[in-house]
């Protein structure tokens, strides 16, 4: 197994500017679009923290081709080991693939690709002992077990999981907050998947708010989510809240804006 620090640790990340074309980004139920200066906004705002927390931000320019590029999580994973050019599932990011892949070989010495099924990181947990992949519309099967041979080839190892009809990706409903410690919905619980490790739940009303990140020694949390933000305080995580109103309407979370890992 790999000797890497702690999931959490990071000293470098990528993330790309929104394209103007942001405010056509998929959205699950339809409904009101975000405005471009919102998620400008935002997006700078997140920039900034990642940098306060300690880590080198590479700022990768817009694809005004593809609404939802300003979401660099899903087309790639990135390991100490290496990096991982994924195929994602919805139609309209297949080529976000092919845009992030120059970067990350500036990066990385390791790059791999994905060449069966569809797999998006937003789909993808990794913990302290696995990578865990969950299953959705935009993850199949053919995608999950042929990521897992990638793992392999990084040191890693891969466990398929059920991401919870109707929800999005994986980490829509978790995230990992400490080596054994999960912020988690109810009805992702429920599931039985993260048996062993300490869960947060979400408060009811606040299943949104599952998706937080931990980066080095704090937590971006959406501003939206009051008592999610308690919650954390409470168990003795230092709490940076985050304004996420228009990356919320476009589906989108703290997570699924950066690549990030320990160099």
């Amino acid at each position: 197994m790999t000797s890497s620090p702690p999931p959490f640790r990071f000293t470098r990340a990528i993330v790309r500017q929104p394209a103007k074309s942001v405010t056509e980004g998929l959205r699950a139920h339809g409904g009101e679009g975000p405005s471009f200066e919102g998620v400008r906004r935002e997006h700078a705002a997140y920039i900034a923290a990642l940098r306060d927390a300690g880590v080198d931000v590479t700022v990768l320019p817009a694809l005004e081709g593809f609404p939802d590029s300003i979401f660099v999580e899903d087309p790639a994973l990135v390991f100490s080991e290496g990096a991982i050019v994924l195929k994602p599932g919805a139609p309209t990011r297949a080529g976000e693939a092919a845009a992030i892949a120059p970067a990350l070989r500036a990066a990385f010495d390791s790059v791999l690709e994905l060449s069966e099924g569809t797999v998006e990181g937003g789909d993808v947990l990794t913990a302290v002992d696995k990578v865990m992949i969950g299953l959705s519309a935009r993850t199949s099967r053919a995608g999950a077990e042929a990521l897992i041979r990638l793992l392999s080839e990084l040191g890693r190892k891969g466990e398929i999981v059920e991401t919870p009809k109707g929800i999005l990706h994986f980490k829509s409903d978790c995230s990992l907050l400490a080596e054994e410690t999960v912020l988690s919905t109810a009805r992702l619980a429920a599931s039985g998947v993260f048996e062993g490790y300490e869960i947060l739940l979400t408060p009811e009303g606040e299943e949104g708010a599952a998706n937080a990140l931990r980066v080095n020694d704090v937590v971006f949390a959406s501003a939206s989510f009051p008592c999610t933000l308690e919650l954390l305080d409470r168990s003795g995580f230092t709490v940076i809240p985050m304004q996420t109103r228009e990356i919320a309407l476009i589906d989108a979370g703290l997570s699924c804006m950066s690549l990030r890992w320990f160099a």
